[in-house]
């Protein structure tokens, strides 16, 4: 590949790696050990000079680019002014800014209340203390296959024990997990696939004691799982019917990556509660907590916050992220992207009987192997990996690889990055 100066690794790459070993905690992971100096839209340049086409945007983070010029242009004018004052101690305009465009953007007319926090995991975290204080009670539904993060109490919301609760516990209580619609395994129909959920929680919570039901509307780590047609509006139907909130975890869904604003657009699922992180602020650390104005005021002054949540540093870039979204259209480019990618690897599909499924909407799309376990995926992943295209796995059995280039992609370089997946399939 005429991308690449070095084999993989190169020399720099290394030396840096043996740094690491002498100051990096050995359990955090890295699933492509290259050292990256620079990056564009779509490709990251490592510091022996080797350019990688970037299948991941680090996790459905860098939707808008990396760095996106009106990203990059609101923090160097941001942190010229003041880096930090604490939005509890002196609060700042940007802010406040976010918490409108939230409030604007997020699916429903109804008036709305945001808060903002530094991770996915302490959004829906905050979510849970929410709904909880709100409703007066305690337990909270989960579903299969689920991913809701790595604190104490997102680790018990997630379905999946290694590597994420391994040894790690013990959880918080008063989590009950329920199965998920899965269409691939489960041939049910939402309307189906809902009311096995709604049993389960009848039977094994009841309705009067469920303060909230935290769903991924398409499951991110847990296989990029869309549920069939009709599941999540049956599901939200029935928490208005029981008091029950509605948690829509939109953190890897979220602006613009399924071809909607949020995944709940797509079937005009209103929750009542959304969390959002990763693509919101082009890189920065930033998350949130968007709801019904009623339940959001209900809190008591004091009882939401931290010290580093809605930075302003971090609240220019996700004003200048949205910026981008809106002006380059990219809700368009992840449609556009979708179908470019699904017509190629579908193609691929016919060609070789180890592949289950394609599937994806928008630029959050997977390929699940036939194998339940992770060996097809990791071998086809190490073969991009080779050729400098990063592509990521996932799934309860580690037999998905997920792609979620940057939405602002050039054509030809999502050709390129395909034409080598397409080779490691075949092969």
């Amino acid at each position: 590949m005429t991308r690449l100066r070095t084999s993989l690794p190169g020399p720099k790459s290394l030396e840096l790696q043996a740094r690491r070993k002498g100051a990096v905690a050995a359990g955090v992971g890295s699933s492509l050990p290259l050292y990256i100096d620079s990056a564009d839209d779509g490709l990251l340049v490592d510091v022996d000079g080797n350019q990688l086409i970037d299948l991941g945007s680090g996790i459905a983070v860098t939707n808008v680019g990396n760095p996106a010029p009106a990203v990059a242009e609101a923090v160097h004018a941001q942190i010229d002014r003041f880096s930090h004052t604490c939005f509890m101690i002196t609060p700042y305009e940007g802010y406040v800014e976010v918490c409108e465009e939230l409030n604007a953007l997020t699916p429903g007319t109804h008036e709305k209340r945001s808060v903002l926090f530094n991770s996915g995991a302490e959004a829906v975290e905050n979510a849970v203390k929410i709904a909880r204080h709100v409703t007066g009670r305690q337990a909270v539904v989960v579903f299969d296959h689920g991913y809701h993060g790595r604190t104490n109490l997102t680790m018990a919301l997630t379905a999946k024990n290694m590597p994420y609760k391994h040894r790690f516990g013990p959880f918080a209580p008063e989590v009950y997990r329920v199965p998920a619609s899965y269409p691939l395994h489960d041939g049910l129909t939402g309307a189906e696939a809902a009311a096995n959920a709604i049993a389960a929680i009848e039977k094994q919570v009841g309705g009067d004691n469920t303060a909230a039901v935290v769903i991924e509307p398409v499951q991110g780590e847990g296989g990029f799982i869309a549920p069939a047609e009709g599941f999540l509006p049956a599901v939200a139907e029935w928490c208005r019917e029981r008091g029950v909130l509605f948690v829509a975890d939109e953190i890897q869904t979220g602006f613009c990556r399924t071809g909607f604003w949020f995944a709940s657009d797509h079937e005009g699922v209103v929750p009542d509660l959304i969390t959002t992180a990763k693509g919101i602020a082009g890189g920065l650390p930033l998350a949130a907590v968007t709801g019904r104005a009623e339940i959001m005021d209900a809190v008591h002054v004091g009882g939401l916050g931290g010290t580093y949540g809605g930075n302003p540093v971090a609240c220019a870039a996700a004003l200048g992220a949205i910026r981008t979204m809106r002006e380059r259209d990219l809700n368009g480019a992840a449609r556009r992207i979708e179908e470019t990618v699904l017509t190629r690897l579908r193609a691929v599909a016919e060609k070789t009987d180890v592949i289950a499924e394609i599937r994806g909407r928008g630029a959050m799309l997977a390929i699940e192997f036939t194998e339940r376990t992770p060996d097809v995926a990791a071998r086809v992943a190490k073969a991009c990996h080779e050729q400098g295209v990063v592509v990521l796995t996932c799934g309860t059995y580690g037999n998905v690889i997920r792609l979620l280039p940057p939405l602002v992609i050039p054509d030809d370089l999502l050709a390129e990055g395909l034409d080598v997946l397409e080779g490691a399939l075949l092969a």
